[in-house]
C-alpha cells in the first residue's frame, strides 16, 4: 500500500510540476557586469535567438542592471510510456547517407519498411533525402510517439515487477537545426558538440570541406528545405580566395523594424543586397516587421546618425601635424622632352592639366589653412607616376615621410594601394580622384564615390519616397539589365515592342495611381529616349511620373532632346557635385580667378574640397578615423560622408539632383 501511495505521489508531482512550468513562461534576469547575450544564453541553456526574440532592443547592446526576459527551460509537458524493463528500447536516430534507401536502412536495424514510414510519416511524405535524421522504431514495430527531439530525464520504478515510469521532456518539432560558426571553432569541436563525426558534418555541408569560415551557417540535422531557409553557400570573392560574406564579422540575430527594406538593411550593416539575401533567402519574399534575420555582429551603422558638421568650429591646433601631397607632375619627363614645348604639352596632355588644376585648388585650401591658423606642415612631392609605375616608394624612404599624419595621393589607384602597403595602418591615405575599387587597406580612404555608389544612391532615394520603380533598358545595355535584376529586386523592366521601342501601354500596365512612378531610363538611343519621354508625358494626366537616369548620358544634351521635355518630367539623377550659388562659393570663384586668371573647373574645386576636408580633420581633438566615423562634411561642390568597408573607408557623399520647372538644377530632398 505504501508503495502504491509513493507511486501516485510521484505521478502527481510530475504533472503538478508540468502545470506550474506552463504558468511560469519567463524568467527575469538582471544583467551583471561583464555579461553578454551569449554568456546569459549559456547560463539558462537557451539560444541568443530566444533572448533577442523577447528583448528586441538587446540587439543594440546590453547594459549592466538591465532586466531581460529569459524563456523558461523547464519541462514543458510530461508523458508516460508504459513498457516492461526488458521491452523498453529508447528510440534511435539515423542520419541518411548518400545512396541509402528505406530498404537498406530497414535491413540495417532489423525493422520493416512500413514501420519506418509509419514512424516518420511527416518527414518522409516527400521521400527520403540525404541529410535527414529519421527515427528508427523498436524492432517489435511499436511506434514511438514523440515530438523531436526527445530526451529521457528520469526513470523510477515502484517494484521490480512493475513498469518503469519514463518522464520524457518534449520540445516543439525541430526537423532542422543550424549552427553559426564563431571565431576559433573547428570542425571537430562542432561535430563533437552535436554528437556527429567530422565526416557527417562535411557530408551535410560540402562547402566546408576546403575549410571552415567564421559566419558560415551549417546544417546540423534535418532537411534544409523542410520549411526552413536553406543554409547559404559561401560566396567567393573575385579572386576566389575567401567567402565574401563570412569574412566580414560573425553573425547575430536582428529583428526587422518598421519601414526597413532590403536596401536599407544592407546599407546599415555594410553588406551588398546580394550578401544580405545569401544570409537570409527568406527576404526574397519580402521584408516584414518582426522578421528575425542574420546580420554581421555589431551595431547598425545608422543607429547613431552622422552629424553634418562645420569642422572649423572644433579646431585643435595644439599639436603640429604633417600632411603630404603626392602630385603626378612628371617634371623629369617634361624636362627631357625635346620635341614638345611646355605650352604645346599643356595643350595635349589632359592628365597634366587635370593635375595642375587639382594642385591649384589644393594650394587655395593650404592658404585658407594658414588664415585659420592650422598647425600643419604641408609637403608636396612629384610622384612621377603613370598607371603602372611611380616614384612613391623612393620618395617616402628618401624624405623620411612614412610617419606623416596623412597623405593625399598618388592619383592612380594602383599607386595609392602601394603607398598604403608600406605605411603604418593608422596613417590615412586619401585617394583623391580614382573611382576604381581595388585592394582594401585599413588606412585607405576612397574620396571619390564609385559608380555603383551613385547608382545605389538614386535607388535609395526612390525607395525612401516609396515610389513605384520601373525601368526602360536598351537591349544594348546588358550590364545595366544584369545590375537591376541582381541588385534592385523591386524594379520592374518595361517590355519593348518588336522594334525595341517603348509604347505608352507598356508603361501604363506597370504604373500605379497612388504612388509616384519613377521611370529609370538606360539608353543612348535618341529614338528610344524620345519614345519613352513621349509616353510619359502622355500619361502625366493620369499618373505621377518622374524620369530617372543612373549615370551621365550625353545623348540628353543633343538638340533633339529639348530641355523643356526634361524639366517637364523633372529628370532625376545622382551626381558627385552640385551647383553652388552661396556667398562662400562666389567668394571662392572670385579669389581663384584673381590668382589664376580663369574660373575654377571641377578638378580645381575638388582639389580645394579634398585638401580642405583633410586639413580640418587633422586639426580636431579626435583622431582622423574617429572624425570620419562621426562627422560628414560639405564644401564648395563635394560632400564627404565616409562609410567603413570590410577594410578602409569609401565616400558615399552623393547628391540627388533634378531639373525643376524654372529650368534650374536643384537638390532633391
Amino acid at each position: 500500500m505504501k508503495n502504491r501511495i509513493e507511486y501516485t505521489l510521484l505521478l502527481v508531482f510530475c504533472f503538478t510540476f508540468s502545470l506550474f512550468a506552463k504558468q511560469d513562461k519567463f524568467i527575469k534576469h538582471t544583467v551583471s557586469k561583464g555579461e553578454t547575450i551569449n554568456s546569459i544564453a549559456q547560463k539558462y541553456k537557451v539560444t541568443p535567438f530566444d533572448i533577442y526574440k523577447l528583448n528586441p532592443d538587446s540587439q543594440n547592446g546590453i547594459q549592466q542592471d538591465k532586466v531581460l526576459l529569459i524563456p523558461s527551460t523547464v519541462i514543458s509537458s510530461s508523458s508516460v510510456v508504459e513498457k516492461k524493463p526488458s521491452e523498453h528500447q529508447p528510440s534511435k536516430k539515423h542520419l541518411v547517407q548518400p545512396k541509402e534507401t528505406l530498404y537498406s536502412i530497414s535491413r540495417q536495424y532489423g525493422v520493416t519498411v512500413d514501420a519506418l514510414k509509419a514512424q516518420n510519416s511527416e518527414l518522409l511524405k516527400d521521400g527520403l533525402k540525404i541529410g535527414q535524421t529519421i527515427t528508427i522504431p523498436s524492432s517489435d514495430g511499436t511506434i514511438i510517439k514523440e515530438e523531436q527531439p526527445v530526451r529521457i530525464i528520469k526513470a523510477t520504478s515502484v517494484k521490480e515487477d512493475e513498469p518503469k515510469q519514463i518522464i520524457i521532456e518534449t520540445k516543439k518539432p525541430s526537423a532542422t537545426a543550424f549552427h553559426l560558426v564563431e571565431p576559433k571553432e573547428t570542425k571537430y569541436g562542432i561535430s563533437k558538440k552535436y554528437g556527429m563525426t567530422v565526416e557527417e558534418l562535411e557530408r551535410l555541408n560540402p562547402q566546408i570541406v576546403p575549410g571552415l569560415q567564421i559566419g558560415m551557417k551549417l546544417l546540423i540535422s534535418g532537411n534544409s528545405s523542410a520549411g526552413v531557409s536553406e543554409a547559404p553557400k559561401p560566396v567567393k570573392s573575385e579572386n576566389n580566395s575567401t567567402p565574401a560574406v563570412s569574412t566580414k564579422k560573425y553573425l547575430q540575430e536582428y529583428v526587422v523594424r518598421p519601414k526597413e527594406t532590403v536596401q536599407s538593411l544592407a546599407n546599415d550593416f555594410g553588406l551588398t543586397e546580394q550578401e544580405l539575401l545569401i544570409l537570409n533567402p527568406e527576404l526574397k519574399k519580402g521584408v516584414k516587421q518582426g522578421m528575425i534575420i542574420r546580420v554581421p555582429q555589431g551595431e547598425k551603422k545608422n543607429t547613431i546618425k552622422k552629424e553634418q558638421s562645420n569642422l572649423i568650429k572644433s579646431l585643435n591646433t595644439s599639436q603640429k601635424k604633417e600632411l603630404v601631397l603626392l602630385m603626378p607632375f612628371n617634371i623629369s619627363k617634361i624636362e627631357s622632352d625635346t620635341v614638345n614645348s611646355i605650352q604645346s604639352r599643356l595643350k595635349k596632355d589632359k592628365f597634366l592639366n587635370m593635375t595642375l588644376d587639382f594642385y591649384s585648388g589644393a594650394m587655395m585650401a593650404i592658404d585658407s589653412a594658414k588664415v585659420l591658423g592650422l598647425n600643419i606642415d604641408v609637403k608636396i612631392f612629384d610622384s612621377q607616376e603613370t598607371k603602372n609605375s611611380s616614384g612613391v616608394a623612393s620618395i617616402v624612404q628618401e624624405n623620411n615621410i612614412d610617419k606623416a599624419d596623412a597623405f593625399i595621393g598618388p592619383f592612380y589607384q594602383t599607386n595609392v594601394e602601394k603607398l598604403a602597403e608600406f605605411t603604418t595602418n593608422n596613417v590615412p591615405i586619401i585617394s583623391p580622384l580614382s573611382k576604381e575599387m581595388g585592394k582594401e587597406f585599413a588606412n585607405l580612404y576612397q574620396s571619390m564615390p564609385a559608380a555603383d555608389v551613385l547608382k545605389q544612391s538614386v535607388f535609395d532615394y526612390m525607395n525612401k519616397k516609396q515610389g513605384n520603380i520601373v525601368a526602360v533598358v536598351d537591349p544594348k545595355k546588358g550590364s545595366i539589365k544584369e545590375y537591376l535584376t541582381q541588385n534592385q529586386k523591386n524594379c520592374r523592366l518595361v517590355g519593348l515592342n518588336a522594334r525595341n521601342s517603348v509604347v505608352a501601354d507598356s508603361l501604363k500596365v506597370l504604373f500605379q495611381k497612388d504612388r509616384l512612378n519613377f521611370v529609370v531610363l538606360a539608353s543612348e538611343s535618341t529614338g528610344m529616349i524620345l519614345a519613352t519621354t513621349n509616353a510619359m508625358i502622355n500619361l502625366q494626366k493620369e499618373y505621377q511620373v518622374q524620369l530617372v537616369i543612373m549615370e551621365q548620358n550625353e545623348t540628353l544634351d543633343f538638340e533633339e532632346i529639348s530641355l523643356n521635355r526634361l524639366t517637364k518630367l523633372k529628370l532625376l539623377y545622382p551626381s558627385l557635385t552640385k551647383p553652388n550659388e552661396t556667398d562662400e562659393a562666389n567668394i571662392f570663384d572670385e579669389k581663384y580667378k584673381k590668382l589664376n586668371k580663369v574660373l575654377p573647373n571641377q578638378f580645381a574645386v575638388r582639389g580645394f574640397d579634398v585638401t580642405m576636408d583633410t586639413l580640418l580633420r587633422l586639426s580636431q581633438d579626435v583622431p582622423f578615423e574617429e572624425s570620419v566615423q562621426t562627422t560628414s562634411t560639405e564644401f564648395i561642390e563635394n560632400k564627404f560622408d565616409y562609410e567603413q568597408a570590410s577594410q578602409g573607408y569609401v565616400n558615399k557623399g552623393v547628391y540627388i539632383l533634378y531639373y525643376d520647372d524654372d529650368l534650374n538644377i536643384k537638390e532633391a530632398i
